[in-house]
């Protein structure tokens, strides 16, 4: 009999195997699962060096495996001002002028986390108000959703943009009436300026902004830095039970630099980064999707996939809609590719063999994704594609049933929707129509159409912790009025993200479950998650986590 290397006993498993779905102990060797049992089946497999871990009676689960985050600015904003939780100007201030004299020496004052409301209920956000938040540095704040950037006028100055300047289609620099810049930068064409000034000089979002690597090439200082703050984005993402990320920004710089980490021993958790494709690339820069694909495919760090933005955010304005915001009568958004253009991208990075996964939170957004979808399928015929869809904030009800036809995974963020409890809900009149609540942030009623989700939590939009996001699932917020009620079933949201998450990334064989064979990748939980109520899911932590059969986290 081979001996285990690693024995936890006394557990609660949940294993997601169908034909032994609880058990008691597991155990590991060579970074496999070795057996799965009772404890006395278990117990017989140790050996005088074999570490012996006492679940004490607490549930142990498959590595979770978080779908949609973006890990080099998760790890970078580790270290940054976090303004979420303040929503008047006179605490910004304070916290904002105690920040400046912690860090008297970067170029540009950066913050994170702002919601829309930050300088106070029914006050715009512009560089008037934050020049008097910070009148004699520049500062610059970044939205919680990452899709817009206030800044002052000395941080528009810095970068060039108090006058205007060029940006992408479907961003925007807004102008005032003065002629000058209101400090709202919508979207990363229009906010890459102000980045490319911080201490980090814009690097941790490359793979959003261009998808392009550093120009000029980093030097070897700036990647020694980058690296150390991989290295802390994966050790936290150990913190909450995550050994497996899928990153929705990608270039080539971030494979090299995980993949040097790798070769030296600290990828504590296995990634894959996909190739980011802007609306104003040429089709032909596929071919570096598939340089990615080719040259890195381990199975710690692989990429294979393609990343869109096929719109923005409804608090904004900037996600795609097919009618007009009941608050901007005169917009719709705008999607961020032409039809015929999404078009061919689907049709030949499906025909490459590239699974696609595109940012589409509007309902114009969405059907123009499906469309692509379509189009790949007409061109190419059906095939085991899993290209995802991400976010699905507004749908139409004509689309529901495309997604299940065209066998997308829908990739979503319980922490997003205003059940969720971080989120406010739009006031009525605002962002939404009535008649769209029912299909908004709709998990469950995606779920019982048959279509495989998966859930995330879009880090550093909102944390990474796991446990919140599985807490806003099975116990979400009642709304009332038109927004239905999108309660899961815990062992369904736990399944997106374990098993169903392993399937959205092929991997269905090799992790996601608890059975002999699969790589050794599990999380222990500080209590049994199946005796907690609903309401107390989101306030369970963490207290193990092995991948690959090593402890990469021990709360002790």
């Amino acid at each position: 009999m081979t001996v285990a290397e690693i024995i936890i006993e006394n557990g609660r498993l949940i294993t997601f195997d169908d034909s032994n779905g609880h058990a008691e102990a597991i155990a590991l060797a060579g970074g496999r699962i070795l057996a799965v049992g009772s404890n006395a089946e278990i117990g017989a497999m140790r050996g005088p060096d074999t570490r012996t871990i006492d679940a004490a009676k607490c549930t142990v689960l498959p590595g979770f495996i978080e779908s949609h985050i973006h890990l080099f600015s998760g790890g970078l904003e580790l270290g940054l001002l976090d303004l979420s939780t303040s929503h008047d100007i006179e605490t910004v201030t304070a916290r904002v002028r105690a920040y400046s004299a912690e860090q008297p020496d970067v170029p540009l004052l950066y913050a994170i986390g702002a919601h829309y409301d930050l300088l106070g209920p029914g006050r715009t956000i512009d560089r008037h108000g934050l020049d008097r938040v910070m009148p004699d540095r520049p500062f610059a704040v970044m939205a919680a959703d990452h899709h817009t950037l206030w800044a002052n006028t000395r941080a528009l100055e810095l970068a060039g943009i108090l006058r205007g300047g060029s940006v992408s289609e479907g961003s925007e620099i807004v102008m005032g009436a003065d002629g000058l810049a209101t400090g709202e930068l919508l979207e990363s064409g229009a906010y890459e300026h102000v980045l490319a000034k911080t201490a980090s000089g814009g690097r941790d979002l490359l793979g959003m902004t261009t998808g392009n690597d550093p120009s000029p090439p980093a030097t070897s200082q700036q990647r020694a830095a980058d690296k150390a703050v991989l290295r802390d984005a994966l050790r936290h993402l150990a913190k909450t039970g995550v050994t497996t990320f899928h990153n929705m920004d990608g270039n080539l710089y971030q494979l090299e630099l995980l993949s040097e980490i790798e070769a030296e021993g600290d990828l504590i958790c296995r990634g894959q980064i996909p190739f980011h494709l802007k609306n104003f690339d040429p089709v032909d820069r596929l071919a570096e999707a598939d340089e990615m694909r080719r040259r890195f495919d381990s199975d710690w760090l692989w990429s294979g996939r393609l990343k869109l933005f096929h719109d923005g955010v409804v608090e904004s304005g900037t996600a795609a809609m097919l009618r007009p915001y009941p608050n901007w009568p005169d917009s719709t958004g705008a999607p961020l590719f032409a039809p015929e253009q999404f078009n061919e991208i689907c049709v030949r990075a499906d025909a490459m063999g590239l699974q696609i996964s595109v940012h589409a939170i509007g309902d114009a957004a969405v059907r123009g994704t499906l469309d692509g979808y379509a189009a790949a399928r007409a061109a190419n015929g059906v095939r085991d594609s899993r290209h995802r869809i991400e976010h699905i904030e507004v749908l139409h009800p004509d689309d529901l049933p495309r997604l299940r036809a065209l066998d997308v995974v829908a990739s979503m963020q319980p922490l997003h929707a205003p059940w969720g409890g971080l989120f406010a809900p739009p006031k009525e009149g605002q962002v939404l129509h009535e008649d769209q609540k029912p299909l908004a942030y709709a998990c469950q009623t995606i779920r019982e159409t048959g279509v495989p989700l998966i859930f995330s939590s879009d880090w550093p939009v909102v944390p990474v912790e796991v446990l919140p996001s599985l807490g806003a699932a099975v116990a979400p917020k009642g709304l009332g009025g038109n927004w239905t009620d999108q309660r899961q079933n815990l062992h369904d949201a736990l399944a997106s993200y374990t098993s169903t998450a392993a399937y959205a990334e092929f991997s269905e064989g090799r992790k996601g479950r608890l059975t002999p064979g699969m790589f050794a990748d599990l999380v222990i939980l500080s209590d049994d998650i199946e005796k907690v109520a609903p309401e107390a899911v989101g306030a369970l932590s963490v207290r193990l986590t092995i991948c690959g059969g090593r402890v990469t986290y021990d709360a002790g």
